[in-house]
């Protein structure tokens, strides 16, 4: 198993590897939060066009229609009851408006769904909270030298910093 930067865990690395390593896992954190965001937009934008897609079909149904099923069903009407042919072409105008209430309202179901949905807002929250625990980190206390041991740590951390 090895860290990001590619040196075995477990390995003394030197603080350039370290902030190499932070930086790099910082980057990835960051694409990640905006890949997280460009997906839940894009599931929102998908039920916005389902509901101007139902909102649209209720309004062909109604605009278009209207003149042939308000014909045959009046007159459909008018032959099974011998009402009045005026009343009979409102109770076709009445079943065409039921059906395009019915799509509108489908349609109002999923504009709910999308303007609840809170997709971005989740992403901003969880970088904030991301940001938070970054800051509060703390480094990983390090063991006291030995006093006899001083020159041969000022001389390895001489090498790993050339």
């Amino acid at each position: 198993m090895s860290a990001p930067d590619g040196s075995p865990v477990g390995a003394e690395r030197s603080i350039g590897q370290l902030f190499a390593s932070a930086t790099a896992e910082m980057s990835a954190l960051v694409h990640d939060e905006i890949a997280l965001a460009k997906a839940q937009l894009r599931r929102d934008v998908k039920r916005g066009a389902t509901s101007g897609g139902a909102f649209s079909a209720a309004g062909a149904v109604l605009i278009f229609s209207l003149p042939m099923l308000n014909f045959a069903l009046a007159y459909g009407i008018r032959t099974w009851s011998d009402w009045n042919l005026a009343v009979c072409f409102l109770l076709s105008f009445a079943a065409n408006v039921l059906v395009a209430g019915v799509l509108a309202l489908v349609g109002v179901v999923f504009a709910k769904k999308a303007k609840k949905s809170k997709g971005p807002q989740k992403v901003a929250a969880s970088m904030k909270e991301s940001a938070v625990v970054l800051q509060k980190a703390k480094p990983h206390p390090r063991p006291e030298l030995v006093q006899d041991r001083i020159p041969e740590a000022i001389e390895a951390v001489a090498r790993s910093s050339s």
